[in-house]
């Protein structure tokens, strides 16, 4: 049987940044401050639990952009609830992110 999954601190501000609009790493990291060996982890795990979901952006978009594709993130209801339940357990949670930070448009 697996072992619960936990939430930590940098676990739930990573879901607020998607749930907030944040759909890629690089504005993840941007918006919550952590670095890419904190963020990605997180992601994967966060997918696996179901918490997330997550798509390639097509490569034609990635090339005119003239960067490496990205992928997408978006919260499920699962993840919804987690971040309730964190919101709750780490009450300066909401105030976490980069003052000003907007996501970009995807």
């Amino acid at each position: 049987m697996p072992a619960p999954f936990r939430i930590t601190y940098p676990t739930a501000i990573v879901l607020l940044a998607v749930s907030r609009g944040f759909r890629h790493g690089f504005d993840i990291m941007d918006a919550s401050g952590l670095k890419s060996g904190t963020v990605y982890p997180i992601l994967r795990r966060l997918e696996d639990a179901g918490m997330l979901r997550a798509k390639w952006e097509p490569v034609a978009d990635a090339r005119e952009a003239q960067r490496p594709p990205r992928r997408y993130y978006q919260i499920t209801g699962a993840g919804q609830r987690a971040l309730r339940d964190a919101t709750d357990r780490f009450p300066g949670l909401t105030r976490t992110l980069a003052p000003g930070a907007t996501p970009a448009p995807t």
